[in-house]
């Protein structure tokens, strides 16, 4: 009787064990379906908001541990939530975390460790664009992997300045040389730490081993009073979430694509580009605002004192929501945007081109690095490629109005500034919608259809100031002797 009911209990537990998983997927699948979304952008949702449970525990129990607990512990969560998104594939990023750190310790603080580094880590990447590219945007293995080569990347470099005399360092790469030599647990909790690993942000080594050895606390030798700053971004995701929800079954890229679309006036072809530019990039804006919350909650957010004495919460920041919000100049918006990624590109890819001597052909390069990061669509280089254009424009434009009298006296009238201020937003997000046509189509057949729709007026528009713009600078600024004369 005894060998009946045990044989009973363990064929019920292989039965559950094999239905698991599966009622697991049906369940995240229904609730993926009831809110309008793929079963792969709720599972990062959820990867996104672990973060807090996982911060919580990293602060009551691990705080001021030993280094290597705390290590282990973010290995294990971020592989855990490596594998929860993505299975088996978690063996891309393990392998080139082990490759980095071998690298690191056979070739040394050398230029050939960062070449390699450099490129191997985006050969690597690249492959894996090749291989998983589709026409959609699917979330799969290479888009937490696109946050990690930059880090890998940038340790190589790091490591490499941690070499050199500090004297013939500046000052923004003497606080980020790395003097030691880092560990694979090191290395691995670094780029594992579950608060940055699927969409980052970027952090330097030196921030992070500063995280685990309990240094990053505006209360010295208590855990961070960051609780309210954490909670504050958290609610300012969520709102950006809810908002999203709620229009994007109403507000899709897929539409432009249609010949509904087509069909539709022309001024309504560039007002629905114009309010969905703005609209799809909450997205990002979600999972930044949520992710930097889970690092101001551990601590890592930390960023020093202001002059008042009140502790800074910025170190992980990637929106300046105001400035998002409110800015009617491109530049404005890429200041606000992605922060940490941008400041990535200056310090390690920007800034090492002074060689060229050629600032406006530094940027050009750093841009087109940046859109092979993204990916190898067509898209993602007309994206920045139109970012290219319409920032030099903007440059142009803003010169023009500084140095004419004209224009600056009629800028200066406070009656006309809402006007000026209304212009300047339509004109910023419909061509901010434009660039973004391509970035979220991808492929040539796709954006080329739309921007034929509306007769390419991004490219037309900005073409062509950037030729006039020199010729009404002449025109309307005085040269400097005339200048003096009348002085």
């Amino acid at each position: 009787m005894a060998s009946t009911v045990e044989g009973d209990v363990g064929t019920v537990e292989e039965l559950v064990e094999v239905l698991w998983p599966v009622f697991q997927e049906l369940s995240l699948n229904k609730l993926a379906t009831s809110l309008g979304a793929s079963e792969q952008a709720l599972r990062l949702i959820i990867s996104i908001f672990l973060g807090y449970p996982f911060a919580l525990f990293y602060r009551h129990y691990l705080f001021y541990k030993d280094s290597y607990l705390i290590h282990l512990f973010h290995v294990f969560t971020g592989l855990s939530i490596a594998y929860f998104n993505f299975g088996a594939q978690l063996y891309h990023s393990l392998l080139c975390i082990v490759l980095q750190f071998l690298i690191l310790r056979l070739m040394g603080r050398t230029v050939t460790a960062v070449l390699t580094t450099f490129c191997f880590q985006m050969a690597y990447l690249l492959a894996g664009y090749y291989y998983t590219a589709t026409g959609n945007y699917d979330i799969k293995w290479t888009m937490p992997h696109c946050v990690l080569t930059l880090k890998l990347i940038g340790l190589a470099v790091d490591y490499f300045d941690g070499g050199k005399d500090q004297n013939s360092l500046s000052s923004e790469q003497q606080k980020y040389a790395i003097r030691g030599v880092p560990s694979l647990l090191e290395v691995a909790g670094f780029s594992y730490f579950y608060g940055a690993f699927l969409v980052g942000p970027q952090f330097s080594m030196n921030h992070y081993m500063k995280l685990v050895q309990g240094q990053l606390t505006d209360i010295p030798g208590k855990i961070p009073n960051s609780t309210i700053p954490a909670l504050k971004r958290l609610s300012l995701g969520l709102v950006y979430l809810v908002g999203y929800t709620l229009l994007s079954p109403h507000i899709t890229e897929d539409y432009l694509l249609t010949e509904d679309y087509e069909n539709q006036p022309f001024w309504f072809r560039c007002m629905y580009m114009l309010v969905w530019g703005k609209f799809v990039l909450y997205k990002y804006v979600t999972c930044w605002l949520v992710t930097e919350g889970v690092c101001i909650l551990t601590g890592l957010g930390f960023n020093g004192f202001e002059e008042n004495g009140k502790a800074k919460w910025d170190a992980c920041a990637n929106m300046k929501v105001w400035l998002f919000e409110t800015t009617p100049r491109f530049t404005g918006t890429i200041a606000s945007f992605n922060i940490n990624t941008n400041a990535w590109v200056a310090r390690y890819f920007f800034k090492r081109l002074k060689f060229l001597g050629n600032k406006v052909l530094s940027q050009g390069l750093s841009l087109l690095f940046l859109a092979l990061w993204h990916g190898l669509h067509s898209g993602y280089l007309v994206c920045f490629q139109m970012e290219f254009l319409i920032v030099i424009v903007e440059r142009q434009a803003a010169r023009l109005i500084r140095e004419s009298p004209a224009l600056s006296n009629l800028a200066s009238i406070t009656v006309l500034q809402p006007f000026f201020y209304l212009v300047q937003q339509t004109i910023h997000w419909l061509f901010m919608g434009y660039s973004m046509t391509a970035f979220c189509l991808f492929t040539w057949d796709k954006w080329f259809k739309v921007y034929k729709s509306i007769y390419f007026l991004g490219h037309v528009f900005f073409l062509s100031l950037l030729f006039i713009l020199p010729y009404i600078h002449k025109a309307m600024v005085p040269r400097k002797e005339k200048s003096k004369k009348i002085e």
